[in-house]
């Protein structure tokens, strides 16, 4: 036992030496990691120490901050409202809850009180600058209070007043670039200040009756032309500028970096009431492309009509140039055998011309050379009283009478009285007979037998 306790005394400072040493080594640590911590990339971090001292961290690495306190800010946070929210989804990036804040889909209600869920995203730049990051931290303390009192509310209201600016119908007809445009304004400068009014708009087509036909496309107007609509104006300040309500989180440095309407959903009773307008604007569409090709045969009608009416007028033309061709050859052929017929008879006018003075010439020739002999015969006559003529006359005569003398028929035997009696036709009368024809001959010659001395 004196041996044991012996043992024990000998190792007691050595004990404590080592207790000592972990006693020491367990504060050092406690110590140190109550007086570090490491900054992360995307934060800044609010440090206050146990002396009171405030600081503002915004560098990556290691920080010392002894025995005090600090709490992380992210450089952006997103407030979103979103169908998704509140499940495990897959999302890019996994933001801690003091980073960001899920919605669901956000109730609001149109110009035209039709009222839709919509999702939207808004993301927010915290202040880096000392200053301005300490305000901002000395009002809300932590990001959870930033986001649950300054962002949340701020997002909720600017969404539900931009939609009081637009109507559901203008909304789904074109406006929607209009409505994310202005969202994003209300959410960086402040909300508009508005008043809704009641205005009497006139149509500006009048409605007509179709009732009575004798009018025909002339037709009374009935019914009301006017209609009563809700406008939304905003409210102007002393130089015409907007009025608006300003974000109070930009009081302290806090910026919109992007405000995003991804999404918009109606009630069932607007769908329907879409889906029917969009049939009949279908239906309107078909019609007006049905107008627009009934209008397209009506032209293609008419203009195959012309085409045919074009081809005939330039058939007509053709054969009009045609005939008349025809018509000016023949004209010109006739006027060429007029002319033909018109020469030829001028030349035989002026050959007949020439045959009749060659004729006159020719009967003046021959008058003249009748005259010649007339004149010689004449000459002729009056030198022997034609004689030779006379005398070739005589001659023919005689033979006449002696060769009806020799053929003349006699009789045989002739009966006859004496002298004195009645003539018998013998030799001696017929002598005497022929002989006073010659002499009555001669006398008919009225010439003299003798020959003049």
């Amino acid at each position: 036992m004196t041996e044991v306790s012996e043992t024990v005394k000998s190792h007691s400072p050595m004990v404590v030496k080592i207790s000592l040493g972990v006693i020491a080594t367990l504060v050092l640590v406690y110590v140190l990691s109550k007086s570090f911590f490491y900054a992360e990339p995307g934060y800044i971090y609010h440090v206050r120490t146990v002396t009171g001292n405030e600081a503002v961290v915004t560098e990556v690495g290691y920080k010392f901050y002894p025995f005090g306190r600090y709490n992380s800010w992210k450089r952006a946070m997103t407030v979103q409202a979103s169908a998704g929210a509140g499940m495990n989804g897959i999302s890019a990036e996994k933001d801690s809850d003091n980073a960001s804040a899920s919605l669901p889909p956000l109730s609001i209600m149109f110009l035209d009180q039709v009222d839709a869920h919509a999702e939207a995203t808004v993301r927010f730049s915290i202040p880096s600058d000392e200053e301005s990051f300490l305000q901002l931290a000395h009002e809300y303390r932590s990001p959870e209070n930033l986001l649950r009192t300054a962002l949340l509310p701020a997002f909720k209201e600017t969404l539900q007043a931009n939609a009081s600016l637009m109507a559901a119908e203008e909304y789904y007809a074109g406006g929607r670039t209009e409505f994310n445009s202005e969202f994003e304004n209300q959410m960086s400068s402040g909300i508009f200040l508005v008043k809704r009014e009641e205005v009497s708009v006139k149509s500006t087509r009048s409605p007509t009756g179709s009732a009575n036909a004798s009018l025909g496309t002339d037709q009374e107007e009935y019914g009301e032309d006017a209609k009563t609509v809700f406008l939304v104006k905003k409210v102007l300040d002393s130089n015409g500028q907007p009025r608006r309500k300003s974000q109070r989180f930009i009081d302290f440095g806090i910026t919109v970096v992007s405000a995003l309407v991804t999404d918009m959903k109606p009630n069932q009773k607007f769908i329907e009431r879409m889906q029917l307008k969009q049939k009949a604007s279908a239906d309107r569409a078909i019609a007006r492309e049905q107008r627009v090709q009934e209008e397209e045969q009506r032209l293609l009608a008419i203009a195959r009509g012309e085409r045919e009416v074009a081809e005939r007028q330039a058939q007509a033309k053709v054969e009009q140039i045609q005939k008349t061709t025809e018509a000016e050859t023949e004209k010109q052929l006739a006027i060429t055998g007029a002319e033909k017929l018109k020469a030829e008879a001028a030349i035989s006018k002026e050959t007949a011309e020439i045959n009749l003075e060659k004729a006159k010439i020719e009967a003046q020739t021959q008058r003249t050379l009748a005259d010649a002999e007339a004149y010689q015969k004449k000459v002729i006559l009056q030198a022997d009283n034609a004689l030779a003529q006379k005398l070739e006359a005589e001659v023919k005569i005689q033979e006449l009478w002696a060769e009806a003398f020799a053929k003349r028929k006699v009789p045989t035997n002739v009966f006859g009285g004496g002298q004195g009696g009645a003539p018998v036709g013998n030799d001696a009368e017929t002598k005497a007979f022929m002989q006073m024809l010659t002499l009555d001959a001669a006398k008919r010659l009225n010439y003299e037998r003798e020959v003049t001395k």
